[in-house]
C-alpha cells in the first residue's frame, strides 16, 4: 500500500464494529479504508452531479436529487 504510516487513533468500537458490518470488511484498518474510500467516492460523485445538474436543471434539482441519493 502506498503512502501509509502507522498511526494511534482514539476509536468509537461500536461504531468500528456497526461499519465492519455495513462495509463486510474484517480488520479495523480494513474497516476505516473502506469508510475512507466511500467518503471520497461520494464526494466525487457528488462533484460530478453538481456540474450535471447545474449546467442543465439549476442548483435546487441538484440540492433535490442530493439529497434523494443519499437519503437525507
Amino acid at each position: 500500500m502506498p503512502h501509509v504510516r502507522r498511526t494511534s487513533m482514539n476509536l468509537d468500537l461500536e461504531l468500528v464494529a456497526e461499519a465492519k458490518s455495513e462495509l463486510g470488511t474484517e480488520g479495523t484498518t480494513e474497516t476505516v479504508h473502506a469508510a475512507l474510500r466511500d467518503v471520497v467516492r461520494r464526494a466525487r460523485i457528488e462533484r460530478l452531479l453538481a456540474i450535471r445538474f447545474e449546467e442543465y436543471a439549476g442548483e435546487e434539482a441538484f440540492e433535490k436529487a442530493r439529497q434523494e441519493m443519499w437519503g437525507e
